[in-house]
C-alpha cells in the first residue's frame, strides 16, 4: 500500500509539473506573439513626410501660450479679454494631422477672428529686407507697429509649424519651405496676416526699405510688394512715407531716385496715394549710429529728402 501511494503521488506530481510547463510555454508563446504584433504595428506606422525646411518648433504650445499671456499683460492690457487657450486650439486645429501642402485661408480664419484687434491710425509700419533694423526701431521708439508687433504677429514670429497625416499629427522633423509648395502653413498664415494688417492701416503709413541691396530696395515679389501695397485702402490711408535706409558704411545701391523706388511710386500713384520718400530717415539712422558711433557716416548723420 505505501508503494502504491508513493507511485500515485509521483504521477500526480508529474501531471502537475507537465501542466505548469505547458502553461509556461503558452505564456512564452503569447508574449512572443504580442511582441511580433507590436513590431508589426510599429513597422507599419508611416514615416512623417520629409521636407527641406525646419520642423515644428519644439514646445510650440508653451511658447504660443507664453507669448499670448505676456503680450496681454505687458503690451496691450486693453486686449485682456482675449482667450489664449482658444487661440492656441484654433492654431493647432488649422494644421494638425493635415498635409502641410494643403493649407487654406479657411483653416486660419478662426484664429484671425480670435486674435485680431484694431490698429491706431498713423501707427502702421511696413518693411522689406530691413527686419533687424525696423524692429530695433519699433522697440526703441514705440511710435509704430509692424505686423510682428501686433498681437497675432508677436505670438508666431520666428517659429515654425506644420502638420502630418501620420501620428502624432505634427511634424517636428521638417516642414515645407515656401519654395517647395505655395500652400504651406507658414506661407498661407503670413500672407493672410499681412493682408489683414494692410487692410487695417489708416492715416499716414510708413515703409522702411533696404537701399543697400544690389537687387533693388523694392521687389514686387515680396510680401510687401505682392500683398500689402495691394491691400492698402486709398480711402483710409492719407499718405505713404517711404524710408530708404542704407547700412552704415554702405553700400548705397539705391536711393529715392532709384529704379525700383520709381516702380513702387508708379504703383502707388496709380492707386491715388500721396507719397514722400526720404533717404536715411534721421531717427532710424541715429539708431544705426548708436551701434557705430565712430564711423565717418555717423559724424553728421546727414540725410536727404526727395519730393514725390
Amino acid at each position: 500500500m505505501p508503494s502504491q501511494r508513493g507511485s500515485e503521488r509521483r504521477r500526480q506530481r508529474g501531471v502537475l509539473l507537465a501542466g505548469v510547463a505547458v502553461l509556461l510555454l503558452a505564456l512564452v508563446l503569447a508574449a512572443v506573439l504580442a511582441s511580433a504584433l507590436t513590431r508589426g504595428k510599429e513597422e507599419a506606422r508611416p514615416e512623417p513626410l520629409r521636407w527641406q525646411g525646419r520642423g515644428t518648433t519644439r514646445n510650440l504650445r508653451e511658447i504660443v501660450l507664453g507669448r499670448c499671456y505676456g503680450y496681454l499683460a505687458e503690451r496691450r492690457a486693453e486686449l485682456g479679454d482675449k482667450d489664449c487657450l482658444k487661440i492656441w486650439e484654433s492654431l493647432k486645429d488649422a494644421f494638425i494631422h493635415k498635409n502641410p501642402c494643403s493649407a487654406t485661408t479657411e483653416d486660419y480664419r478662426p484664429l484671425m477672428e480670435l486674435a485680431s484687434h484694431p490698429i491706431s491710425c498713423n501707427k502702421s509700419l511696413f518693411w522689406s529686407k530691413t527686419n533687424d533694423l525696423v524692429h530695433l526701431y519699433t522697440k526703441s521708439s514705440h511710435r509704430f507697429l509692424t505686423l510682428e508687433d501686433t498681437f497675432l504677429g508677436y505670438m508666431l514670429n520666428g517659429i515654425s509649424w506644420c502638420g502630418d497625416p501620420s501620428a502624432p499629427g505634427i511634424n517636428y522633423e521638417s516642414c515645407p519651405k515656401w519654395s517647395e509648395c505655395e500652400s504651406n502653413p507658414g506661407s498661407v498664415f503670413w500672407k493672410m496676416a499681412s493682408k489683414m494688417f494692410a487692410e487695417a492701416a489708416c492715416g499716414v503709413v510708413q515703409v522702411m526699405l533696404n537701399g543697400s541691396i544690389e537687387t533693388g530696395a523694392f521687389r514686387s515679389s515680396s510680401i510687401f510688394g505682392s500683398i500689402e501695397i495691394l491691400n492698402l485702402n486709398p480711402d483710409k490711408v492719407s499718405e505713404i512715407h517711404i524710408w530708404v535706409m542704407h547700412n552704415i558704411g554702405g553700400p548705397q545701391s539705391e536711393s529715392c531716385s532709384g529704379y525700383s523706388i520709381k516702380k513702387l511710386k508708379n504703383i502707388l500713384e496709380e492707386r491715388n496715394f500721396k507719397i514722400t520718400c526720404e533717404d536715411n530717415y534721421r531717427p532710424v539712422q541715429l539708431l544705426q549710429c548708436v551701434h557705430n558711433p565712430d564711423h565717418p557716416d555717423c559724424s553728421l548723420c546727414t540725410n536727404s529728402t526727395e519730393a514725390p
